[in-house]
């Protein structure tokens, strides 16, 4: 099979990545092998190639947007068949046995493993996947845009849960990338005024276009307050500016797995019961509950195709904010 390599992180635009041969990996027990239809870039991956998050192996293949269909059943396979579409998503395995996964805290495991990241993931024609973590994809969304829906669209959500955002609000996206355009979809079926703030003309018209009540940048703040705010943004600077945007016991939620230094900021800002959280990974939970939200709902992801020898190009592409929501590596012409 085809496969791009990381061997090195280094910048993007050195294209550290490698398209090799490599021989289709095995399922272990309880594992699928999955033949890779369509696999959507991140801006995770980017952090993973230029070395923003520490790679504990290599080489490694990246990519945990993943779409296709189960081509071999490792042994002890119970719940999935020969031919079952399914997505990977950025959560490849938890140990089940933690304090974190006894909580139901799957996403803070211990021993977690991450597709793409610490296993070998999607910017591959195959990659392997315990089929307790593949998710099932409803038949309304095609593969195209299902694999944005599966970490963009997955990690959106779980950063409006853990806004607390409830029907009718009025809520704050910072950064309007490839995450934010599916999330601002999910506020409109509730019924939510969404702000967008970000830089890029582009950002802006996409925003617009996707029916956000105001637009602007972090310089040029709208002069209602928000009852919530989502940073997703890998810009330390923007969360006191999120805090100053939300009302009295609003809450902030950051949902970048990295982001730059957070500067201080005075105590007045987070006062009166705001809340600033995290977000960390997802949830198996998360990505069953928002694929059907996303069909229910009709979220569509806006995004521009490469094919997988191209896979630099298009992160290069999301690292200039050039592209108009999520790029996706079209793997196998048999994608639907």
């Amino acid at each position: 099979m085809r496969a791009q390599v990381l061997h090195m992180p280094g910048p993007a635009a050195a294209l550290p990545l490698a398209l090799e041969e490599r021989p289709r990996p095995e399922p272990g027990e309880r594992e699928v092998r999955v033949a890779v239809h369509a696999c959507a870039c991140c801006r995770t991956d980017l952090h993973v190639i230029e070395g923003e998050l520490e790679v504990s192996r290599l080489p490694i293949v990246p990519g945990h947007q993943v779409v296709g269909h189960v081509e071999a059943l490792g042994p002890r396979c119970t719940r999935l068949d020969l031919g079952a579409r399914v997505g990977i998503a950025w959560l490849h395995r938890a140990c089940g046995q933690c304090g974190c996964c006894r909580r139901g805290e799957e996403n803070l495991c211990e021993s977690a493993l991450f597709t793409g990241w610490t296993v070998d993931g999607g910017y591959a024609d195959a990659c392997t996947v315990p089929e307790d973590f593949a998710v099932s994809l409803p038949d309304t969304l095609g593969d195209l845009e299902a694999a944005p829906l599966l970490c963009a669209g997955v990690v959106g959500y779980r950063a409006l849960r853990r806004a607390e955002v409830q029907p009718g609000e009025r809520v704050a996206l910072m950064g309007f990338g490839a995450s934010a355009h599916l999330a601002i979809q999910v506020l409109h079926h509730w019924g939510c005024e969404a702000v967008v703030l970000t830089r890029g003309e582009r950002h802006r018209a996409l925003a617009r276009d996707l029916g956000a009540a105001w637009v602007g940048d972090a310089a040029d703040l709208p002069g209602k307050p928000c009852d919530r705010a989502v940073v997703f943004a890998p810009a330390g600077e923007l969360v006191p500016v999120a805090l100053d945007l939300v009302r009295p016991g609003g809450t902030v939620s950051l949902a970048g797995i990295h982001m730059t230094r957070i500067p201080s900021f005075d105590y007045s800002r987070l006062w009166r019961e705001r809340t600033l959280r995290s977000v960390a990974n997802m949830t198996r939970r998360d990505a069953e509950e928002f694929m059907l939200l996303a069909a229910e709902a009709g979220v569509r992801a806006e995004y521009e195709t490469y094919p997988l020898e191209a896979a630099g190009d298009a992160l290069e592409a999301i690292k200039r904010d050039a592209v108009r929501g999520a790029a996706v590596l079209a793997v196998s012409p048999a994608f639907r």
